[in-house]
């Protein structure tokens, strides 16, 4: 149904009560809510913001006797493109199952599953893929557990769950109009190409910045090639939440708060103020993106 259905199939998949699992600083509550009910030994690794290095650094120096290890590709919160890459072929060494959250990078950023070496990668429809909302994604390598049992259209005969994919994990009837809508936006992201929407992400990424930078705000931004289209700010002037109702009155969509990721605001220092996010996308035009920030730049 979404990101979150994946990634608690996953979880569920590879977490016992008592299991020791190393999640990144900036994991969204997707992850770190069904590793508590689960009651799963949770350590925390890599908690500074823009920086790969630190945060491959303390996976390994954790990852060793793990039982699993879960890590989002880039930060909803802040753009933060965390070192995926690395990480999983430190797991793949050390014998440790991963868990990829791809919600904020799929569609933007070319992720090989097969060549990651992963035992799951979850995704949403409806945001880099550009589908409707209510569908998702989950690529399997590892041996899943349903969470939900029940009509699968075959092997009705049968009181287990089908032993194969997708029919294991998919009871009852599925979402056939969001799928073929999720489709065209795949069908999209493949013509267009991730290279091509990554750069026109961070051209407007680059260009909003240029143009708060005058302000009176906070921007949780870097130059380098760690940040994709994503960009966090607060200001001393106004609360996150009343600066987002405002600009929403003014016909411009934002999110506000804490993004439903407290681990990544504590991580950054923002857990108190929450942020502003502006999120970009291939479909946005520089113009648009210009006349936002001017009005949001004004009501600072």
């Amino acid at each position: 149904m979404n990101a979150t259905h994946g990634l608690n199939i996953a979880i569920h998949s590879l977490v016992r009560e008592g299991s020791r699992v190393l999640i990144s600083g900036f994991e969204h509550n997707a992850v770190t809510r069904p590793l508590h009910a689960l009651k799963a030994r949770v350590e925390v690794a890599g908690r500074k913001l823009f920086d790969p290095e630190d945060t491959y650094l303390c996976f390994a120096r954790r990852i060793r006797d793990c039982d699993a290890a879960v890590c989002t590709a880039v930060s909803n919160v802040f753009g933060y493109r965390l070192p995926i890459e690395d990480i999983a072929a430190l797991c793949t060494r050390e014998g440790v199952p991963l868990i990829i959250d791809a919600s904020q990078a799929a569609g933007v950023i070319a992720l090989d599953f097969q060549d990651l070496g992963a035992a799951f990668m979850a995704m949403p429809g409806h945001k880099g893929l550009l589908g409707p909302q209510g569908t998702g994604i989950l690529l399997c390598s590892s041996e899943a557990a349903p969470l939900l049992f029940g009509g699968s259209g075959s092997e009705s005969r049968e009181q287990e769950m089908p032993p194969y994919l997708p029919d294991r994990l998919e009871a009852g009837t599925q979402n056939v109009c969001g799928i073929a809508g999720l489709l065209a936006g795949i069908e999209y992201v493949r013509a267009r190409g991730t290279e091509e929407i990554l750069r026109h992400e961070r051209a407007l990424l680059r260009q909003s910045a240029a143009i708060l930078r005058g302000a009176d705000c906070e921007l949780f931004t870097e130059e380098g090639r760690n940040q994709t289209g994503v960009l966090s700010l607060r200001s001393p002037r106004m609360d996150c939440e009343l600066l987002a109702a405002q600009l929403g009155e003014r016909g411009i969509c934002v999110r506000s708060g804490l993004h439903c990721a407290p681990l990544a605001h504590e991580s950054a220092g923002t857990l108190e103020t929450g942020t502003l996010r502006l999120s970009f996308s291939p479909l946005l035009d520089p113009g648009s993106v210009s006349k936002a920030c001017m009005i949001l730049r004004e009501l600072i």
